[in-house]
């Protein structure tokens, strides 16, 4: 696509991606749940090592969409692979190429770090993504289910330890 550019996100750009972050959580009708700031974000942008990375995609200059991820492990594979938290395209651009060039990204860096698997979740009334994802070969994953820990029940798991403090472990 001419005039389109990807790059990854430094901490200056904290500011875009939470645009996008909100842009997505209103799309995903999970607005009211967003709780991450411009600081938040400034903040795991500029760790290093990096907790998180973003790809921005800008056409003719401007932010028209980004890819936020990070590395994981499959014990199974032995190997390391990509996990997309958020992949998000403004609706006046879909359909233009700009989702297909940011998940290419991702896996031209998933063969360069020699990783093996790219991998998102999708909410299951998302059928325009999900016929997206299919048609680049995306398989969806039935026999897995998300399983989440937060606020509250964190606290509550962690009450139940009975060995000392973990903070020297490293992660």
């Amino acid at each position: 696509m001419p005039g389109l550019v990807l790059r990854q996100a430094a901490a200056g750009d904290a500011g875009t991606v939470v645009g996008f972050i909100r842009a997505l959580a209103e799309y995903e009708r999970l607005a009211h749940e967003m709780v991450a700031n411009e600081g938040h974000i400034r903040t795991v942008l500029s760790e290093e090592p990096p907790v998180v990375r973003v790809v921005l995609a800008e056409l003719d200059g401007s932010p028209v969409g980004f890819a936020l991820f990070f590395f994981n492990f499959s014990t199974f594979l032995g190997r390391k692979g990509i996990y997309v938290e958020d992949l998000f395209v403004l609706p006046e651009h879909r359909a233009r190429g700009v989702g297909t060039a940011l998940l290419a990204w991702l896996g031209r860096l998933a063969l360069e770090r020699d990783c093996g698997r790219v991998e998102w979740s999708v909410l299951d009334w998302n059928e325009p993504s999900i016929r997206f994802y299919r048609s680049l070969g995306a398989e969806t994953m039935d026999e897995w289910t998300v399983h989440r820990v937060t606020g509250p029940a964190i606290r509550a798991l962690a009450g139940r330890a009975d060995f000392g403090p973990v903070s020297g472990s490293r992660g």
